[in-house]
């Protein structure tokens, strides 16, 4: 699932209320996909520009979002970073409103909140106004998106915002792991997973850089356009035929410029970043399921992480009710091409090794099929599924949740989702563990100060040893268990 869905833990009594709607969500997330398929309207113009509509006459306004399969993933190295400043150029001037005070002015008549985002693998832009003004807006997206001039004063200046949003992130020491972790991780292509880029090719980007993303990405064939709110489906789909139907068909971006594949890792790393910190802290990465290969275990990926949140876990009891760890999250991020998997723990100094070696052992369980209850298993998938009902509270919202589906997956993905997940069993979670997880390779990373570090007189070489020999350990267990299994069906016979 997403990484940024909160990951707040719920307490015993949301678990037993939860375990309490089972029944009545179980009999809903049947119907869920079809109930969805007949909210939302799907249509295809003839040049290639998917429609969706999703209607809410609730209140009288609109959400017009254009999202587009560019991102992080598509980038070259000599591109690293410029669907980022992609984004913030299409809110500049273009053949129909060159001048950026009249640009801005029109925002303003027209009424509209606007913004847009960068992901791995996505970009979108969304503006929300009144519903009267709908035609309108669409017709100042469609000249945002067909003819934008990229001035190059304004192109310049955007450099400079996208410098400070680096800084910002620069300014959080949990950047530096992260940073560590993708170049291991990401060995042969780290560029396509970081949307905030390089900022020396940032600094060195020109322009006419820009019009090449244009006319690869920004084609109708390779877009959806979703209108949201107090609109009739059909209404909507004529409104965007009358401003996008004009819009030409481009060559299939991923022809043009292919996407490499993520080659596995060899061998696993460790890397120690030392930056300022009250807390250290570690993650263990590995390259989990891709949608287009696997998707039945993004499924189980995802009802493993909201069976390990709870606190009656055996994963939390073990390493965070036993003080061992502060914290300890499990993260997977459903992405089309490889969706990283993670395990995050939070350690007080003293306990790093001791935390370390925990992990690592918790982590060996999670094929038992003991290692959760059933109860546990079903508050899971109601979890999820409260959550997919919740993402649909507010319309304009959840217009961005479609769309990231769409770009990262697909519309039926979603559209299927909770039934999935309804369906996913112990068999399946312990194939995904085992498949992704344990024995295979990962990018091990340890964050603490220079001072902590000093005082542990910790070193990557120390590290490397510490892990083989918990993995030796957990080798050892697993022959032992073995030979008990065997002797106990020798005994039987």
């Amino acid at each position: 699932m997403r990484q940024h869905l909160s990951a707040a833990y719920p307490g015993k009594w949301v678990i037993a209320l939860l375990s309490m709607l089972l029944v009545g969500l179980g009999f809903a997330s049947t119907a869920h996909a079809q109930d969805m398929r007949d909210i939302i309207h799907s249509e295809v113009l003839d040049n290639g520009l998917e429609v969706v509509v999703l209607p809410d006459s609730s209140l009288p306004i609109v959400t017009i979002e254009l999202t587009v399969r560019h991102g992080a993933f598509a980038e070259s190295e000599e591109y690293d970073g410029l669907a980022h400043l992609y984004e913030h150029m299409f809110f500049k001037g273009n053949e129909e409103i060159p001048n950026q005070q009249e640009y801005m002015q029109r925002i303003r008549e027209l009424g509209m909140v606007f913004n847009g985002t960068t992901s791995t693998e996505r970009v979108n832009y969304f503006f929300t106004l009144p519903a009267d003004n709908l035609s309108e807006g669409l017709a100042f997206m469609y000249h945002a998106t067909a003819s934008p001039l990229f001035d190059e004063e304004e192109f310049e200046r955007e450099k400079e915002v996208v410098f400070g949003e680096a800084d910002r992130a620069q300014s959080n020491p949990h950047y530096w792991l992260r940073e560590a972790i993708r170049h291991r991780l990401w060995h042969a292509h780290p560029h396509r997973k970081s949307p905030l880029g390089e900022m020396e090719v940032v600094g060195a980007a020109t322009t006419d850089q820009m019009r090449h993303i244009q006319d690869v990405y920004y084609v109708p064939n390779n877009s959806v356009l979703l209108v949201a709110g107090d609109v009739e489906p059909q209404d909507a789909v004529d409104y965007v035929e009358e401003h996008f139907g004009g819009w030409e068909r481009g060559e299939d971006p991923f022809e043009v410029e292919p996407v490499p594949e993520h080659p596995p890792l060899d061998e696993s790393e460790v890397v120690l970043v030392e930056e300022s910190v009250q807390v250290p802290s570690f993650q263990i990465a590995w390259h989990g399921p891709s949608v287009d290969d696997d998707a039945g275990a993004t499924h189980a990926a995802d009802v493993l992480l909201y069976i390990l949140r709870q606190p009656t876990s055996q994963f939390q009891q073990s390493l965070v009710e036993n003080r061992i760890a502060l914290s300890a999250q499990k993260s997977y991020f459903t992405q089309r091409h490889v969706g990283p998997a993670s395990v995050n723990v939070r350690v007080q100094p003293d306990n790093l090794r001791d935390a370390i070696r925990a992990t690592f052992l918790e982590i060996e369980k999670l094929t038992d099929p003991d290692y959760y209850t059933d109860e546990q298993l079903e508050a899971a998938k109601t979890m999820l599924a409260v959550q997919d009902i919740y993402s649909r509270e507010k319309t304009s919202s959840f217009a961005r949740t479609l769309t990231f589906w769409w770009a990262t997956a697909s519309l039926d993905y979603y559209l299927d989702y909770i039934p999935s997940i309804q369906e996913v069993t112990r068999e399946d979670i312990a194939r995904y563990v085992s498949e992704y997880i344990t024995d295979e390779p990962f990018v091990f990373g340890v964050l603490l100060s220079p001072e902590q570090r000093q005082e542990l007189d910790l070193t990557e070489e120390e590290l490397k040893e510490l892990i083989d020999e918990v993995r030796r350990e957990i080798e050892e267990q697993r022959q032992s268990s073995e030979q008990a299994h065997s002797q106990l069906q020798g005994g039987q016979r």
